[in-house]
Order: C-alpha cells, then structure tokens, then sequence
C-alpha cells in the first residue's frame, strides 16, 4: 500500500510536468495585457512600453500596455489580483504600489503584494530628481530650501498624484530638511510638467525619464539627484547626500508582476525574455538614455528586494509622518 501511495504521488508530479511544459510550449496563443497603475505621459509608461515592445518581438504576441491610474495604484492592483492566473495579465510593479503602499494604507489596502502577486523581474531603477522651471529664480538646492523656510507653506510643488512616488519623495525631503511645502497632486505627470514648466507650481522630485526630455530641450533645471550615486545622464547634478542630506536615497524602481498561482514556467519564461531584452542596447536604448539602470534578476532576487524595500519604506513613512491627501 506505502509503496502504492508512493507510485501515485510521482505518477503525479509527472502528470503536472507534462502539463506545465504543454502550457509552456502553447505560451503565448493569444495577446497579453500590461497593466500600468497610473496615467500616461509618466515614467512608468516609458518602462511598460519599453518592455511591452520587446516582449511582443521575442514572443510573437502582441503585449499592449492599459493604464488604470487612481488610488495611488490600488485601483489596477486589485483588479489583477483578480485577473486569471494564466499569463496573459501582468501588471508593472512599482516602488510605490509594492513597498510604500502597505505601510502607507495599512489595513485598508485592497491587496496583499506578496501574497496576491507573484514577482517575475525587476526591470530597472529609476533616480528620482529635484527640478525646477529654467525661469526659477531658484539656481541651487540651497536656494529652495532657503526661500522655503522663509516662507513656509507658501511654495508649491507638483507630483503625478496622491501617493505617488514623486509626492512620497518631496515629503521625505521636506521632513529631512525642515520645509513646509504644499503638495499639488495631479492626474499623471504630463499635466504636472505642463505647470511646472509654465510657472503654475515651483518644483518636483520626480523620476528622471519622465523629466529627461525637458531637461535636454532647456526647459526644466535640475537641482539635485535622490539616488546614492549621480546618473549617469546628468554627472553634473550632485546627489542628496553629497549636498549635505547625508545617507538619504530614494529612487523609483519598476518591475513585472502576475497574478498569485500563475504557472513557475510562465513566470520563467517573461523573466528570461525580459532579461534577456534588458542586455540589449536597442530594445532597451529608450530607457538607458532617460537615465534609468536596468537588472533583470531572478524572481526569487525581486521578492528579495520588495521584501527589504518594504522595511525601508515602512520606516521612512512613519518617520515623515506621510500621509495621503
């Protein structure tokens, strides 16, 4: 009977073998969707088309981007929590809906991100950075910083929304340098560009491919840069830490999640495309000229790293008191 049971048990480990690498070898037979949790017109959507475009050439299906902004991310995060577990629905992660959401909502978050999800890769790394209109009178960092404690309450700066990494960001500065600035929260950063460069809000401390192309047409100023070391893409803007904010570093980061249950094989497979799609220079050439450093590590390495950045995050909202509007 011991070893009947025994039989049984690898007949059936053998059976969900087979199955997995039919599912395997048939994905994908039909299109896949990327769920992107905010607006268009951001740095997430550079990421997710980026990523979309060479999926669809190394699978041979097209993989389309969909925005569901709201909620600080809540709102595309539930619903894919919900989505089949079969690979045809991944959504991009981000620092914000992974590891600042849990600490900032509680218990009132409609999703469980290590529970609900399943990590495949994390795509790339993203320096977030202080800028300012080229019309600012404001040259230097010591120059907001001065003129907002002079006058608190009374400079404004611009993120892409409630919650978002951009507003998380600026209010962990302002609590590290002692400044009262006012959040004016919009709905994606296109809009938020548009009234910074016109002179309607005095700053953001956003991430860097969606300030890029302003900063190279002369339109935007950057001040100072959030990650531990300088990007590559602007040498000449110090750090944070090097401007006296010792050992502060905030950065955005994005990375592919699927849905809790999906096949181990499918997850493989969208990490070793999506890895292999990072080493090249031209399906990842967008992203490297925005400033971004791209990884690509295991799924196992990313659950890692949502795990440490959760602890991080959990600390840094607590100790800034943030709050959503």
């Amino acid at each position: 009977m011991i070893a009947m049971g025994i039989t049984r048990k690898i007949l059936s480990c053998l059976i969900l073998l087979a199955v997995s690498k039919l599912a395997l070898a048939a994905y994908p037979e039909k299109s896949i969707r990327l769920v992107v949790p905010f607006a268009t017109g951001g740095t997430s959507e550079i990421v997710a088309r980026s990523v979309a475009n060479s999926l669809s050439n190394s699978l041979g299906q097209s993989v389309y981007v969909d925005n569901k902004p709201g909620g600080a991310g809540n709102i595309a995060m539930e619903e894919v929590k919900r989505a089949n577990p079969d690979g045809y629905t991944l959504i991009l992660g981000h620092v914000g809906t992974l590891a600042v959401n849990p600490a900032l909502f509680g218990k009132k978050l409609p999703y469980d991100p290590n529970k609900d999800f399943a990590p495949v890769t994390l795509v790339a790394k993203v320096p977030n950075v202080i800028a300012v209109s080229a019309k600012s009178p404001y040259k230097t960092l010591g120059d907001l910083v001065g003129d907002a404690k002079k006058n608190p309450g009374k400079i404004n700066y611009g993120s892409a929304g409630n919650g978002s990494a951009g507003h998380l960001a600026m209010e962990y500065f302002s609590s590290e340098a002692g400044i009262d600035l006012v959040h004016v929260p919009y709905k994606g950063s296109g809009p938020m560009l548009t009234d910074l460069i016109g002179g309607q809000i005095q700053a953001t401390f956003n991430g860097l491919p969606s300030l890029m192309g302003q900063i190279k047409g002369g339109a935007l100023r950057p001040l100072a840069v959030g990650s531990s070391e300088r990007s590559k893409v602007l040498p000449g803007v110090a750090t944070l830490s090097e401007l006296g904010y010792k050992g502060f570093e905030t950065s955005q980061w994005y990375g592919i999640m699927v849905p809790a249950g999906t096949p181990q094989s499918i997850i493989d497979k969208l990490q070793q495309e999506i890895a292999k799609s990072l080493k090249s220079k031209e399906d990842s050439k967008k992203m490297l000229e925005d400033g971004a450093v791209l990884v690509g590590d295991t799924p196992s390495q990313f659950a890692t790293f949502i795990k440490l950045e959760q602890g991080r995050w959990a600390k840094v909202v607590e100790k800034a008191k943030i709050s959503v509007d």
